[in-house]
């Protein structure tokens, strides 16, 4: 294992589930270290990469006789390049699914990929997420609220993390390839500019309930143009969507979300911020710390394999809540504030919910230095110590 490697909490997720199916899917978005982390845990796997062009022209034009030229165990390495190789790893996978794990394979495009998985492959493959490095995985997280910003300035990918890329040079990268190469390959989009200036907008409204029509007028396009380049960022997990809860659950679906990034670095650079400093105390620093810890509770989520699901909060009066999680039999209610102290009057949405949420664990996430009682059911907890938990 090469020093640098950083160990994933998934690994041994995946370490069992290999004992148990021919393939592994691990999805995710780009660089959060997917091929790195596959490679680690199965060293004797042979390696295709689908983004080279000759491996690709020749999955595309005989995905079976591609497919039965690997040797196996096989990292089939950005899948959604080559979607026509999932029948035929379907096929390869019934015929010797004695020998043990066949394929290892990874996809950078959540939504189309699941589709062809759910239709070539259900009880075949067992599924992972991968986002970028946890601070479960990082270690100590900062506990000053200068090295926080620091942290979310630099954000989360392992090449910036672990590497030590220079920041800018990285993201400014990062979008010139996510831009060029990913999205022409799901869809083709004739506006790049356009398009850029939508991703800014989205920016400059992380934390927020998404209003797609705001958006779209002024970014100048139309409400059916903006929903679908929204869902392309939804599916290469540039974004996540954060829903609303409602007792109704059809009413989660029809309402608005909210809207936030899955990489606080990679947000810091749309919103052109050009230090830590800066970022601290400009008008975006409480929702990027928000952004950020409900990025961890997911990570959490999809790390462990955890069955909670994630909300936030409004009702009819505005009051509302940063984030419900939903254990099924129980919740929590937590409110995310940049304060170093919060008082209960910050946070009366968690006093007046109480017979919305009865019984439920409620909690401030904040930059205090240590726990305190807000009240007899309320605690004010350091962002870096709260963690949901895991029933």
């Amino acid at each position: 294992m090469p020093a640098s490697y950083l160990p994933r909490t998934l690994t041994s997720s995946l370490r069992k589930a290999a004992g148990h199916f021919p393939v592994l899917l691990l999805t995710g978005p780009r660089q959060t270290g997917k091929t790195t982390l596959l490679r680690n845990l199965f060293p004797k796997a042979s390696l295709h990469d689908l983004d080279d062009l000759r491996q690709q022209s020749a999955a595309r034009r005989d995905p079976a006789g591609y497919l039965d030229g690997l040797r196996t165990p096989a990292l089939i390495d950005e899948i959604q390049c080559a979607p026509d190789l999932l029948p035929y790893v379907k096929l390869s996978a019934d015929r010797r699914r004695h020998e043990g794990v066949l394929y290892l394979i990874t996809g950078s495009q959540l939504f189309p990929l699941m589709a062809g998985v759910s239709e070539s492959m259900a009880g075949r493959a067992a599924v992972f997420e991968l986002l970028n490095l946890s601070w479960e995985e990082i270690g100590q997280p900062p506990r000053s609220a200068a090295g926080c910003y620091e942290a979310i300035y630099r954000g989360f990918y392992p090449e910036v993390v672990v590497h030590g890329a220079p920041v800018e040079t990285f993201y400014a990268s990062y979008m010139k390839t996510y831009i060029e190469r990913d999205l022409r390959q799901l869809q083709a989009i004739h506006d790049l500019s356009a398009f850029q200036a939508f991703l800014q907008l989205l920016a400059a409204r992380a934390g927020s309930i998404l209003n797609l029509s705001g958006v779209a007028r002024d970014c100048g396009i139309s409400q059916p143009t903006a929903r679908q380049w929204l869902s392309l960022l939804e599916s290469t997990r540039v974004v996540y969507l954060l829903k609303p809860f409602f007792r109704n659950l059809s009413k989660r679906v029809v309402k608005r979300p909210k809207l936030y990034f899955t990489d606080t670095g990679l947000l810091s650079h749309l919103l052109r911020y050009p230090d830590a400093a800066s970022l601290a105390a400009g008008p975006m620093s409480g929702a990027m710390l928000e952004n950020m810890l409900i990025m961890e509770v997911l990570k959490r989520k999809l790390n462990h394999g955890l069955r909670y699901e994630l909300y936030f909060y409004r009702d009819s009066n505005d009051q509302e809540i940063d984030l419900v999680i939903d254990h099924g039999r129980s919740m929590e209610l937590v409110e995310i504030k940049q304060s170093q102290s919060p008082s209960l009057a910050m946070v009366r949405a968690l006093v007046n919910t109480g017979g919305t949420f009865e019984g439920a664990m409620r909690k401030v996430a904040c930059l205090t230095p240590e726990s305190y009682p807000l009240s007899s059911d309320i605690k004010a907890v350091p962002w870096w110590d709260y963690a949901p938990r895991t029933e």
